[in-house]
């Protein structure tokens, strides 16, 4: 059975483009076409889509109010269709699966590579665990500091040993997975080392997103930066990041490259190389997201004596990354994405 997919985007020239090209791909099938919020609520009660593709910039109500009203209630796949990163990103918070830019004009091959995006995101999404969505969580605005009310395990100040790293690698459903797993963790928590699957422009924008929620310090990589205790680095898009030591500890190298197994930043290269430096003192967490970077690399710390975390299957957007990993034989344990912030300072607790 083909996927069936609902068009909504208030310009008919771009959903006549969708609707003509997602077609041409015999796993889909544009069921609908909807010019509006008010149009696509009443279609997605009428024709039941397995995904919907949503324009967020649209007049009136725009996409926002249709997430805001579906996720809550009756979630399904939604895939986010914008030009503006931040949109994406506040739209992932309300439920939607994953997000693709819009094509720039003027850009070469700027429309096939969305159209071959689209179609991958809209097969990936058809198979996402949906729930729904409560509010979400608060982003303070630029400047301000997050005041949230913490556990005890989380709010005590320790000091944790300057010789441990860890890295986290996630995909679909990963930017707000990895919200839930760093925003209490204590200020003098080890250096964390993060691969979102997330292109150029986006990742700084989640650093500084991050940074505004988290005890931590947040910032997008840049090459050469110390790697220290209290401190997240996000991979930058288009940048592969690895982690270095020399005679004054930890740093990385945020390096433009190809694409390693599709993906630049790539999990296995980042955790390749933990795996080499930081070896029995890494910890390294594999999130939702499909397909199977990181697998390979969370399965090389382990082997070096590092302690490995995998997000389950029930708590995963998309169980794949996670389950390549297991079935590689590189988990040490698996667990729901609520304890694994609880596990790292449990661990780390072990090692003072």
């Amino acid at each position: 059975m083909p996927i069936n997919v609902l068009v909504v985007d208030d310009s008919i020239v771009f959903r006549t483009k969708l609707n003509l090209s997602l077609n041409k791909d015999p796993e889909l099938k544009v069921i609908g076409t909807a010019t509006d919020v008010e149009d696509a609520l009443r279609k997605i009660k009428e024709l039941k889509p397995d995904v919907v593709t949503l324009d967020i910039e649209m007049p009136n109500a725009n996409g926002f109010e249709l997430l805001k009203t579906v996720m809550p209630t009756n979630p399904l796949p939604i895939v986010v269709v914008s030009a503006l990163p931040v949109n994406a990103l506040d739209a992932l918070s309300l439920g939607a699966v994953d997000f693709v830019k819009k094509p720039e004009a003027g850009v070469p091959n700027s429309s096939e590579i969305f159209i071959e995006k689209l179609i991958e995101k809209i097969k990936i999404a058809s198979k996402a665990n949906v729930r729904r969505i409560v509010a979400p969580l608060p982003v303070p605005a630029a400047g301000l500091v997050s005041a949230q009310v913490s556990g005890p395990a989380m709010s005590r100040n320790l000091s944790f040993s300057s010789s441990t790293v860890i890295a986290i690698g996630a995909s679909t459903g990963g930017t707000e997975a990895i919200i839930q797993v760093v925003k209490d963790l204590p200020a003098s928590t080890p250096p964390i080392l993060i691969v979102q699957h997330m292109p150029a422009t986006f990742t700084k924008l989640y650093a500084d997103r991050l940074n505004r929620i988290c005890k931590m310090r947040v910032k997008e990589a840049e090459d050469m930066d110390r790697v220290v205790p209290g401190q997240i680095i996000i991979g930058a898009g288009g940048y592969q990041m690895t982690l270095k030591k020399d005679e004054n500890g930890y740093y990385i190298r945020s390096v433009s490259g190809d694409k390693v197994g599709g993906h630049c930043p790539s999990v296995n290269v980042l955790f390749d190389s933990v795996a080499d430096i930081a070896g029995r003192n890494a910890i390294a967490v594999l999130l939702t997201g499909m397909g199977s970077d990181g697998a390979a690399g969370i399965k090389k710390i382990r082997h070096a004596g590092g302690y490995t975390i995998g997000q389950d299957k029930d708590s995963c957007v998309v169980y794949g990354m996670p389950m390549e990993a297991f079935k590689l034989g590189g988990i040490v344990k698996q667990l729901p994405l609520g304890s694994i912030a609880e596990d790292i300072l449990a661990r780390l607790r072990t090692r003072l």
